[in-house]
């Protein structure tokens, strides 16, 4: 066997290193090819000049290869130093054709090699490719240099400080991006640390976890390339991998900071991230720790960014590495419930597939468990079943969220005891106060690049403070309304501007004036009924004053608005103060004007902004109670419904209680239960007034110990006295435009005295027999004066005489005593 002299094996790397440079050679870009050619072709013609410049070779050997370095990505020194020498060249072509001296020169010539250097420093090298580094550098830190030293050579310190200057904010830029690629990095290893150390699903035969590249390959699967961020929105089903952004808690923190308001909740969210936290470093200290997962329930109005905070808690759950995506799948009743029993469940768990992995947010929850007309949901039942199952299986993937009003929502989850255990964490939203309304708006017309004028800004301040007076910005729809008020602004503003003089500057297309603010906010709160009327407590309290006798009730109704007043201003220096009476009792004989106090009472409670609007919805039993059991409840519930931001006030309350019907008043007994129930619960929106005799009145109220501890005000009035119903009608004449002859006051009296002292007073209803008798004289004045024709004067059509009385009052039922 021949000796081994090592030529076989020399030959066989030497084809492999051809093989390579072919293979190197293919790849190159074509213009990189055509300019090598280029290059290659020079050099043959110029081979006998250049000898004798073997240094100038040198040179350009290296300038030829910067390109090619650039562009496959090469990482050596040599492709940097290749790129570094492209810039030495253009500086010293410059300072060649601007004739200046070396030494002048030296300081751009150290550009170059600082920046190479730079480029191989750890941090940047690691994230970025260093020959790629010093070309951008060059690229926009010497063209600028050499632009000024064109214009003004006189000055090199200047040329010095541009060049200088450009390369160091192009490597801090550099730099920083560097650093964040180190940090997204860092948290993908937490990521995956974390996941390893809540399951041992990934732990390889023999309890041995998988390395920590095997983690990390499985999360950037999970994660698709670093740096590519979408935005975070419903979930399609299937969403690729490669879209799923890189959140850290931290940016997920200073989204949630940068909301408006909301500091409880705010609270409460970092509480839940601290203790995320902490479970996940008891499980990097080996400690056995299951996943930190929970669902939770959202009480609050509308428009109160309870979408935007689940948002953000799907991104921080996603950046602990808790769910494999963070979005979020918005859903409803209709979403779940199917149109016949047992698509529901199919339904539902169709949805609950979708959002695994995320976050799935039910607005309006409580409409699952709908009980009206008096029957069982069924559909919405088996849709809140298959959602308990799915939540406790599917809770280390995927956390829901049940959204609503409060006391709908607390209802909903009474309904069924699994969505109290399963659901146990409460995040409650308020309203928004009108500075924080304030707030959102001119954040939204920053968003939007418009802008209020003077005018429109106190406008709009005066709206925000009038609907939190009026504490109707849940009912509005708080940020929702801000939105829909700039949006229909904008609007009017549009339709201003286009339809008025010539053609508008663009500063008035992006202006809004009060008067578009006026017509978007009057079109928004029109469906208030009674929002026009704006009362003050002293117009409120001085129309009480106005009215004819009631001593007492004056008094006591100006003991309610000074306690009122006070409680608030307790509140406002934040002293603790009993609620105030809302419900009330009156009692007395009819045409006393209990009816009238209620509406002047609505006043004063939206004067003070304790209801939305001073309307009265007039009530008796006819109006609560229905037409078999299970109705009654939802006639009722209607009725408070419809007065809710206003006063309701039944007449004749004590008819709901009856006890003459054998085996007692089931449908007034319901009445009343519903009555009660909704006083306590909607006690912030609604004022309710029970309106009766007073011995009625007191049984009634002793039929229910409910009916006694809620409606603890009592105020009596008393019937008018023969004086007190002689000025009712006069004023009731003035404000009819008449009068009364000066004979016509003693039988006024007269008739009013004798109703008095017979007792019948009450059985004529006190003012509403004043009105009833004022009326008829006026009939018998016209019948008489119809007789005059053309003849009769201004007095004759305006004034009501004696004999005009006397023939009224005999026309009344049981009058004719009165007339004798």
């Amino acid at each position: 066997m021949p000796p081994n002299d090592g030529s076989g094996q020399a030959t066989q790397v030497a084809g492999e290193r051809i093989d390579l440079l072919r293979q190197k050679l293919r790849a190159t870009p074509a213009p990189v090819k055509v300019a090598g050619i280029a290059a290659v072709l020079v050099l043959v013609v110029m081979t006998p000049f250049l000898w004798g410049r073997l240094a100038d070779l040198i040179v350009v050997v290296p300038l030829l290869y910067g390109p090619v370095a650039v562009a496959r990505r090469n990482r050596a020194v040599l492709a940097s130093v290749g790129v570094g020498i492209w810039g030495l060249a253009v500086i010293s072509i410059a300072a060649a054709k601007f004739q200046q001296s070396s030494l002048e020169v030296v300081p751009l010539l150290l550009l170059p090699a600082a920046v190479v250097l730079a480029a191989h420093s750890r941090p940047l090298a690691r994230a970025f490719v260093p020959c790629r580094t010093v070309a951008l550098v060059l690229a926009w830190s010497l063209p600028p240099a050499v632009l000024v030293w064109s214009l003004d050579r006189s000055q090199p310190p200047v040329i010095y400080l541009i060049a200088w200057g450009l390369a160091v904010i192009v490597l801090a830029w550099r730099l920083g991006k560097a650093v964040q690629v180190a940090r997204a990095d860092t948290r993908q290893r937490e990521r995956a640390a974390m996941t390893a150390s809540y399951s041992t699903a990934g732990q390889a035969p023999g309890g041995r976890a998988g390395s920590l590249a095997d983690q990390m390959r499985g999360v950037r699967a999970a994660e698709g390339m670093r740096g590519q961020v979408t935005a975070v929105g419903p979930r399609n089903g299937q969403q690729a991998s490669h879209e799923l952004p890189a959140i850290t808690v931290e940016q997920a923190m200073t989204e949630l900071d940068a909301m408006v308001g909301l500091e409880p909740v705010k609270n409460q969210i970092r509480q839940l991230t601290a203790s995320v936290e902490a479970a996940r470093r008891r499980a990097e200290a080996g400690y056995q720790a299951d996943k930190p997962m929970q669902h939770f329930v959202f009480l609050g109005p509308p428009g109160t960014g309870k979408t935007s905070v689940a948002r953000i808690i799907a991104k921080i759950y996603y950046a602990f590495g808790l769910l494999d995506s963070p979005a979020v799948l918005e859903a409803q009743r209709a979403d779940l419930v199917g149109e016949y029993l047992g698509a529901t469940a199919i339904k539902t768990n169709e949805l609950i597939d979708a959002a695994l992995g995320g976050v799935l947010f039910i607005d309006e929850a409580y409409s699952l468990v709908n009980e009206g007309e008096g029957h069982g949901d069924r559909f919405g039942n088996e849709a809140v079943q298959a959602l308990l199952k799915r939540a406790e299986d599917e809770r280390d993937n995927l956390i829901v969220i049940l959204a609503g009003y409060q006391r709908q929502m607390e209802d909903f989850l009474a309904s069924n005891p699994g969505l109290n255990s399963r659901f146990a964490m409460r995040i409650r939203f308020g309203g928004y106060s009108p500075a924080e309304l304030m707030e959102l708006a001119q954040a939204a017309l920053a968003q939007r690049g418009e802008s209020l004028d003077n005018e429109a800004v106190r406008e709009l301040t005066r709206m925000m403070e009038d609907v939190g007076r009026r504490r109707i910005i849940d009912e509005l729809g708080n940020g929702r309304f801000v939105r829909n008020l700039l949006e229909k602004a904008g609007q009017a503003r549009d339709v201003r501007v286009m339809t008025r003089g010539p053609e508008p500057a663009a500063s008035e297309l992006m202006t809004l004036r009060a008067e578009d603010l006026d017509e978007a906010f009057g079109e928004l709160t029109s469906r208030f009924r009674g929002y026009a009327e704006a009362p003050t407590l002293e117009n409120a309290l001085a129309e009480m004053d106005e009215l004819v006798g009631l001593e007492p009730v004056k008094l006591q109704v100006h003991e309610i608005a000074a306690q009122l007043r006070v409680a608030r201003l307790r509140d406002r220096q934040g002293l603790a103060s009993q609620p105030p009476a809302r419900h009330f009792v009156f009692t007395g004989p009819p045409g006393t004007g209990k009816t009238t106090v209620a509406r002047i009472l609505g006043r004063i409670f939206a004067a003070l902004g304790l209801l939305v609007r001073p309307e009265v919805v007039e009530a008796h039993r006819a109006d609560l109670v229905g037409e078999h059991l299970g109705s009654t409840a939802i006639k009722t519930g209607k009725l408070i419904d419809s007065a809710l931001g206003g006063v309701l006030f039944i007449d004749e309350a004590y008819s709901l209680y009856n006890p003459g019907y054998s085996g007692g008043d089931a449908y007034g007994s319901e009445a009343v239960a519903t009555l009660l129930k909704r006083a306590e619960d909607d006690r912030d929106r609604l004022v309710i007034v029970l309106a009766g005799y007073p011995e009625d009145m007191d049984r009634f109220l002793r039929s229910n110990p409910g009916l006694a501890s809620r409606f603890s005000v009592r105020i009596g009035f008393p019937s008018y006295t023969p004086a007190e119903l002689a000025q009712i009608m006069t004023v009731i004449a003035e404000q009819a435009s008449d009068s009364f002859d000066p004979d016509a006051l003693p039988v006024l009296e007269r008739i009013f005295g004798d109703a008095c002292d017979r007792g019948r007073i009450d059985e004529l209803g006190n003012g509403r027999f004043a009105r009833s008798l004022f009326e008829r004289a006026c009939a018998a004045r016209d019948l008489r004066v119809a007789d005059l024709g053309e003849a009769a004067s201004a007095a004759d059509l305006t004034t009501v005489t004696a004999a005009d009385v006397m023939t009224a009052v005999r026309g009344l039922p049981g009058g004719q005593d009165l007339a004798n």
